[in-house]
């Protein structure tokens, strides 16, 4: 949380979050309280990119629904169709 927030703070700072999503491995949760030990270390606002092997998604200055869909969109394919069917059944379209 540290280096993200002094990233987040700093002039031409730019956080991001990398993450493996490999096949067995997801890192795009449908729910945080879905998933064993699930938690939060960094706040929305200090994140402005989460990187993994599909792509970036820039969620600076994005409003959640746009934030959702730039997530699932580098979500590991296999899991994509799951993380946009638990968006909808929560949030209605997206």
């Amino acid at each position: 949380m540290d280096f993200i927030r002094g990233a987040a703070l700093s002039e031409g700072g730019k956080p991001d979050h990398r993450a493996p999503v490999g096949d067995e491995l997801r890192r795009v949760a449908r729910r945080l309280d879905a998933e064993p030990a699930a938690g939060v270390v960094t706040t929305r606002a200090h994140v402005h990119f989460v990187v993994t092997e599909q792509g970036i998604a820039d969620l600076f200055g994005k409003n959640l629904r746009q934030r959702r869909g730039g997530l699932i969109a580098i979500a590991h394919p296999a899991h994509r169709d799951a993380l946009a069917a638990e968006a909808r059944r929560r949030f209605g379209s997206w």
